[in-house]
Order: C-alpha cells, then structure tokens, then sequence
C-alpha cells in the first residue's frame, strides 16, 4: 500500500473515480470513491472495527482526523444530525470526495478542509480515528497532540491502532504526553486492533 496519500496534498497520478456502495450507520448508501487515497475500495478493518466498537457520538461539534473518503464523517454527521463535524485531511482528493459524499447524502452538517482550515479556538466533543501510524513516529505524535488537546471538558476521542503498529506504546506515550486532564485507555481489543479511549475530564484539575 502507497503511504503517499498520508501526507501529499495532491497524490502522484490521476484520480480515478468509480462509485463505491457501502453500509453506514445501519443502512447501504451509494458513494463515490478515487484512486490516490487510503482504502479507495471499501471500509479498511481498522475503520470498520471501530464503527462497531464505539459509543454514537455525542456532544455538537465533533472531528474526524484524517478523513479519506469519509466514512467515520459521514456516520457520525448520520447519527447525530444536529452536530457540526469537521472532516480533515491533507489530501485535497480526500477532501473533495468527502464533501461530496456528503452532499450526495444530504448532509449539511459536514465541514471538510486541511487542518488548517480549522479554527484553531474549536475544540470538540467526539473525535474519531484510523490514525496513519505510517507516517512516521514523529508527524504522528506531531499529528495526534495538534488534535487531541482540543478535546472539550467531558470530550471523548477514540483512536483504532494495530497492536503489531504499535499500539500499546502509542497508549503509554500519550497517557505521559497528554496535558493534566486527559486519560487514556484501552477500551477493546478486536482481532489484531486496539481501540484507545482517550478522555478529558469536566473539570480542570486545580
């Protein structure tokens, strides 16, 4: 599998589009997909684990990090329709195709952009991730402590990692890095996947 799509903005080669039927938040619905992106065919295990591991998204303003073609988006703009959800990616393709998708569901309620399209003031409520731990250790680390500090006072992110890619590590290392405040967990272990739960608490510590 190309790595490139982690981190180029616009991928080497052209973008071939086909459509692309999957199941959302219970239901079959008819999308549209491309070459140059991560799992251009389908929902990857690591997305789908944790589509069935987690709680339905709560709060009003929610972030996918690193949003492909949209699958985590779309199904919590699908469950929670009043909320405001922010789909980010670098791979201007990704998010193209998301914010088609979206339209092609009649979604409203989804933002696409670069991370740096994003107030940098917002923090939100759930934040769901396949993150791309082939990027390498230090833009992952540099990726994750942009996005989880912003988590709101009683916001939950819930991160899929393959253990054989590091995940137990990766949980020790922002259980130390995380700012006081924040827990994280293992919440499940599903086949060769772990879904980490990382929490911060309503209050502040005094």
């Amino acid at each position: 599998m190309e790595s490139q799509h982690y981190f180029s903005a616009q991928p080497a080669g052209p973008g071939t589009r086909r459509p692309l039927s999957v199941v959302l938040a219970g239901t079959r619905r008819d999308l549209v997909t491309s070459s140059g992106l991560f799992s251009p065919d389908g929902i990857d295990k690591g997305t789908a684990i944790l589509l069935g591991s987690v709680p339905d998204p709560e709060g009003h303003r929610m972030l996918d990090i690193g949003c492909g073609w949209g699958p985590l988006a779309l199904t919590m703009a699908l469950k929670a329709p009043e909320a405001e959800v922010h789909a980010v990616d670098v791979n201007e393709r990704c998010i193209a195709l998301t914010a088609e998708n979206a339209e092609r569901l009649g979604l409203r309620n989804v933002i696409t952009g670069t991370p740096d399209d994003v107030d940098p003031a917002l923090e939100f409520d759930t934040i769901w991730s396949n993150p791309p731990i082939r990027i390498g250790k230090q833009e992952l680390h540099g990726l994750l402590l942009r996005w989880l500090p912003r988590l709101a006072p009683g916001g939950r992110a819930w991160l899929v990692v393959q253990k054989n890619l590091g995940a137990d590590s990766l949980q020790r290392w922002l259980g130390e890095e995380l700012p006081a405040g924040f827990s994280v967990r293992r919440a499940e272990t599903s086949k060769s996947f772990r879904i980490l739960e990382v929490y911060r608490q309503e209050h502040r510590p005094a």
